[in-house]
């Protein structure tokens, strides 16, 4: 049974920064590219970053280049996202999510951590 379960979480100041580790069981990470969403309230769901099956490439969007960077540790079934310079707007509910090599479907999803920012 293929789980994600990401913490790390919490309510931080802005210009913090935090870490958040999504634990992969069930599945081989060197298989799959492997991303983190997030989803503010009262907002639609954003794709941050991504890393691919083979660690070669990376994604990150505009609003979080520079100051967000996954990892993937595949011996370990971690993937992390490091983020600093946090902003009163990246308050939102984080997810890791998963899909193996070569579908378009993101099948696999944590169930998500809490990151609040006061402004």
């Amino acid at each position: 049974q293929v789980q994600l379960v990401e913490s790390g979480g919490g309510l931080v100041q802005a210009g913090a920064s935090l870490r958040l580790p999504c634990v992969a069981s069930g599945l081989t990470l060197s298989n799959y590219v492997m991303c983190w969403f997030r989803q503010p309230p009262g907002a639609e769901r954003e794709l941050l970053v991504a890393i691919s099956w083979s660690d070669r490439n990376t994604y990150y969007a505009e609003s979080v280049k520079g100051r967000f960077t996954i990892s993937k540790n595949n011996a370990k079934k971690t993937v992390d996202q490091q983020m600093n310079s946090l902003k009163h707007e990246d308050t939102a509910v984080y997810c890791c999510a998963a899909k193996p090599r070569g579908s378009s479907e993101w099948g696999r999803w944590g169930q998500g951590t809490q990151v609040t920012v006061s402004a």
